[in-house]
């Protein structure tokens, strides 16, 4: 989908935004977690990969470093630390095929890039999930704190969603925050992606 399609896409439902932490349900809201969701996660804890081109990691990685220290001087001051959180945010999206600038959008409006995040409803991390889904993969000992592990879950949740929504991303994004059937959520992070964290290809 273009730039120009995604948009109009969203400026189709663009409502008054408010904030949100993602809040991933076992129950309530949406259905609980899948068979194809739980399995998907349970592969994907255990391996590694990264960039494919040199150069372009270098023109990404310098480009979205700047555009973070901008947005969040605090929580990353040197260039090392947000080059780093970068790298990992990027290897764990294209592991995912998800877009990572979309990743960094989630991140900005569900953490504002805090490792150490916590919401309301308990979810952690900087894509803020819920810790059920330890209990739920047989993995009770993962820290959703780490950055690693807190990233590889989140994608993946998202990934499935993106799946199962047949690549629509306002229902996906709905579904990974819990509220399928509002748009606020996915407006935010829609608006993010195109505000803050764009690439054109």
């Amino acid at each position: 989908m273009t730039r120009s399609l995604l948009v109009l896409a969203t400026t189709t439902w663009l409502v008054a935004a408010s904030a949100h932490a993602g809040e991933q349900t076992a129950s309530g809201v949406d259905e609980p977690p899948s068979r194809a969701l739980l399995d998907a996660l349970s592969r994907v804890m255990a391996a590694p990969d990264g960039f494919e081109d040199v150069f372009d990691a270098q023109v990404w990685l310098l480009d979205m470093q700047s555009r973070l220290a901008r947005r969040q001087p605090k929580a990353y001051p040197s260039r090392p630390r947000r080059l780093a959180l970068l790298e990992r945010i990027h290897a764990e999206a294209r592991r995912a095929g998800l877009p990572p600038e979309l990743v960094l959008a989630l991140i900005d409006v569900e953490s504002r890039f805090q490792p150490a995040a916590v919401s309301s409803a308990g979810a952690l991390g900087l894509m803020q999930v819920m810790p059920f889904w330890k209990a739920e993969i047989g993995r009770p000992q993962d820290d959703l704190h780490d950055i690693d592990t807190n990233l590889r879950y989140g994608c993946t949740i998202l990934a499935h969603y993106l799946q199962r929504e047949q690549g629509d991303w306002t229902r996906a994004l709905a579904r990974y925050n819990g509220s399928l059937g509002r748009t606020s959520y996915p407006e935010q992070v829609m608006q993010a992606w195109f505000s803050r964290w764009w690439v054109d290809r």
